[in-house]
């Protein structure tokens, strides 16, 4: 780079020192403007050319690039998604003559979890600092106002990072940042360890100042996340039940949240998706939701007028955050009147009902009619999009820019009073008085008229087939009509800022009434759904016992093109541990998710579909399902079964439901036979949870009988003519067989191989030992080692007993000392080895 460079690029590099990490986005006239890596990065990722700058008398040039300034918001948001920092350098003042730089200052750092103008999606910025062995966790959703602060332990940090999804993730040193980006990889992690010195709550807050700088929106009080209110649904159980996200990425649809969304605001849609995350455990707060629902669904007319109106309130909330950010346009500000206007409506709707939800919501709900009177009483109907511009206020609300309107609404007449006059007295009847934003305005001649043109004219501009002039006495008038025009502007602006500053005011109030418009929307919602889809009110108890009489698959009951098969489910004292067994295609999953899926609705307090049901509330609800490596933590598929699998049982308690899908199927068919098995009996005996068990290995179904609580099931098939047919029923009993080989020849394997299948499956099932094994005994609670007659251990071996002297007998579950017992039996050779 030259010695010499030009001044507004010596201020670009004064602020690109400053802001390192960021983007730097400065404005130059009607552009911003990126230089070197910036450039490059920005051309590439939003798809603009190219180009370069001179530096000054050196002759070297900076790659650069630009957007237009009135497109930033089209271009922010790719820059963003994709985990850029932004920092937007403004010009603080207007270009002088002589001043070689304009003042300029970076007015907002804009980060993925700061951008609060993208409405496509929900953002949260995240705190979490390590406090011994807890958690400070605080989190933001800047856009909507809400914040949440909690102390938790690690696996607690885990599912709210699972739950909330942060965009962007505020630490201190000490907390190590590969651990943070194991669980959610796509997230920007911020180390910042000056933020930290009062915890994470302040971080954040601080944070937000520091990065929007004289844009800080009001955030909600925080309030506290009691996550023992709620039951918990680990990351995994999420995933599995695909609760807001599919698992399959093609079926965007195959939600249960898309299932129950029918929310008419951004505001319900949002408090949907919590609830969802965060099903409730005490009895008496389902009930109030499930009446509420209940009401609604009956006075279906009546909910019906409230969605309707209710499809007329725009986001309140994140309307607030632009509002009280100082970010909010005219329009803006139109919309919130226009939501706030249908309140009233609301509350005179909501007398209508009883359930004390309801009747709550009617009584405190806040229509906030003095603050629409406000808004009503300023903006007009039908503002323009810019503040500064004029036209966005009432008449008969500032005497002076009545005044100001009036010459400026007058200076039509007089213009054409001047043009009329001057085509008599030069009479150029084609003669015509005009006006664009360089000249003023101007008199147009013609030039075959141009002979015609008296002295006073004074000849402003040349055009191909005429000629501009001026007259003092235009001047003169010119100079009156935007000295109004630009007064008028100034003193629309001044009292937009004042209505945007009344409403600021009052964004608590606001901001309340919001929450209860989304607890109205959700409710509303959920009865919708119960009426287009015949759902049914469960009974929710603090019981044992779950019954359901024909219950369905929420999600494929939608989007299944065929009629749904529906199948009921008993889990009590007696029979808690389900074991089904059948081929695969059977239904057996889906009977196993449907369960789980039934559960968490009733416990959000919606309906379910079902001709009946008696809900025990879960107060965990765990599923270990299907199959995926995670190379990223370089664990095999079959560790990964086994760490979740070892999770649910350390964490399940009597009042939980677990379903298990193949436990074992990652090794060999004894090794997994096994461990399927001790799972069986360690849940039986050590944890007494309500329990579905999908399984190929027929052996398990002999524990019915042996081991408490165990009772059979089966998905039920039939053989037509030879050919399977699967009804999808789950019926009492063991499955005969398991079909594998008639699946395969339905999936198309060729004929030499299924006939060769069949003939080694009668060999193997002639052979089979069906011995007996031992089972746990709850009398026994510990399972000890010991190696006896050993002369020389090799190596392998004396590591693997290390680790089991290390171990703490009695909060080591039986799989877990199954899993060392495996390594170790396989290390040693020639050993005698004894229990």
């Amino acid at each position: 780079m030259s010695k010499k460079i030009t001044p507004a690029l010596k201020q670009y590099l004064e602020f690109k020192e400053k802001y390192k990490d960021a983007i730097l986005m400065f404005r130059m006239g009607d552009f911003y403007e990126m230089f070197f890596e910036d450039a490059e990065i920005a051309s590439r990722e939003l798809e603009i050319a190219l180009t370069s700058r001179s530096f000054g008398k050196g002759g070297e040039r900076a790659p650069m690039c630009g957007i237009p300034h009135h497109a930033l918001e089209s271009y922010l948001p790719k820059l963003v998604r994709k985990g850029y920092k932004v920092a937007i350098c403004e010009q603080l003042e207007e270009p002088k003559p002589g001043k070689k730089v304009v003042e300029r200052g970076v007015v907002r750092v804009i980060t993925p979890g700061t951008y609060f103008e993208d409405e496509s999606e929900d953002r949260f910025l995240m705190a979490i600092a390590q406090k011994g062995k807890e958690f400070e966790v605080a989190w933001a959703e800047i856009s909507s106002g809400d914040l949440f602060y909690t102390t938790a332990s690690w696996e607690e940090v885990k599912s709210l990072i699972s739950k909330f999804k942060p965009k962007e993730i505020l630490i201190p040193e000490n907390l190590n940042e590969r651990k943070i980006k194991t669980l959610i990889p796509e997230a920007v992690i911020e180390k910042r360890e000056e933020l930290f010195k009062e915890g994470a709550l302040e971080a954040l807050r601080e944070f937000v100042k520091e990065t929007q700088k004289e844009f800080v929106p009001k955030l909600k009080e925080p309030k506290e996340y009691r996550g023992w209110d709620y039951a918990y649904v680990d990351p995994q159980t999420q995933r599995n039940l695909e609760l807001l996200e599919p698992i399959n990425e093609k079926l965007a649809g195959a939600t249960l949240f898309n299932v129950l969304n029918r929310t008419k605001t951004g505001m319900g849609r949002r408090l949907l998706k919590f609830w969802l995350l965060h099903p409730l455990k005490k009895v008496g707060e389902i009930e109030k939701r499930l009446s509420a629902v209940e009401e609604l669904k009956e006075s279906f007319l009546i909910a019906d007028e409230i969605r309707e109106t209710l499809s007329k309130v725009y986001d309140i909330e994140r309307l607030l955050t632009k509002i009280t950010s100082g970010m909010a346009n005219p329009k803006e500000i139109a919309s919130l009147r226009n939501s706030l206007r249908n309140l009233p409506k609301i509350k005179e709707l909501l007398k209508n009902f009883s359930s004390p939800l309801l009747a709550q919501l009617s009584k405190e709900l806040d229509t906030l009619e003095d603050v629409y009177c406000e808004i009503e009483r300023v903006l007009v109907e039908n503002p323009p999009f810019s503040p500064k511009e004029g036209g966005l206020i009432k008449e008969g609300i500032h005497p002076e820019l009545d005044q100001l309107r009036k010459v400026k609404n007058e200076a039509e007449k007089i213009i054409k009073e001047i043009e009329e006059r001057e085509r008599k007295r030069t009479g150029i009847s084609s003669l015509k008085v005009g006006y664009n934003n360089v000249f003023g305005y101007y008199i147009e001649v013609s030039k075959p008229n141009l002979h015609l043109v008296p002295k006073d004219y004074i000849r402003k501009q040349t055009l191909v087939n005429a000629e501009r002039f001026i007259t003092p006495e235009l001047k003169e008038f010119e100079e009156k009509v935007l000295s109004a025009k630009e007064r008028i502007d100034k003193i629309e602006y001044q009292l937009f800022c004042q209505l945007r500053n009344f409403i600021s005011n009052h964004a608590t109030r606001i901001s309340r009434t919001a929450e209860k418009i989304a607890l109205l929307d959700v409710l509303q919602s959920l009865a919708k759904v119960a009426v287009e889809r015949d759902y049914v009110k469960p009974q929710v108890h603090d019981g044992y016992e779950t019954v359901i009489e024909e219950g369905k698959h929420p999600v494929l009951e939608k989007i299944l093109d065929e009629e749904f098969i529906p199948n009921d489910t008993e889990l009590n004292p007696k029979d808690f541990i389900l074991i089904i067994t059948g081929p695969n295609m059977g239904g057996k999953s889906v009977y196993l998710r449907q369960t789980a899926l039934l559960t968490l609705m009733a416990q959000i307090g919606s309906f379910i579909p079902a001709k009946k049901a008696k809900i025990s509330v879960a107060d965990r609800i765990f599923s270990r399902v299907g199959a995926a490596d995670n190379l990223s933590r370089g664990l095999s598929t079959f560790m990964m079964e086994m760490v979740e699998t070892a999770n649910i049982l350390k964490n399940a308690t009597l009042k939980s439901l677990i379903i298990l899908d193949e436990i074992g199927r990652g090794t060999s068919t004894y090794d997994g036979m096994s461990i399927a098995r001790a799972v069986v009996e360690y849940i039986s005996s050590r944890i007494g949870a309500k329990t579905l068990f999908a399984t190929h290995y027929h052996e398990l179904t002999e524990l019915e009988g042996k081991v408490k609580g165990v009772k059979n099931y089966h998905a039920e098939v039939q053989e037509v003519d030879g050919h399977v047919v699967f009804t999808h029923r789950i019926l009492p009993g063991a499955s005969e067989k398991s079909y594998g080989v008639h699946v395969a020849e339905i999936a198309g394997l060729p004929k030499e191989v299924i006939e060769r299948a069949r003939e080694i499956l009668a060999e193997l099932e002639g052979k089979r030992n069906d011995s007996e094994l031992p089972l746990f005994s709850a009398a026994e609670p510990k399972v000890e080692y010991r190696v006896e007659k050993v002369e020389v251990l090799p190596p392998e071996v004396e590591r693997v007993i290390s680790e089991i002297e290390k171990i703490e007998v009695s909060t080591t579950t039986p799989l877990e000392a199954l899993m060392l017992l495996a390594r170790l039996k396989e290390s040693l050779k020639g050993v005698e080895w004894k229990k």
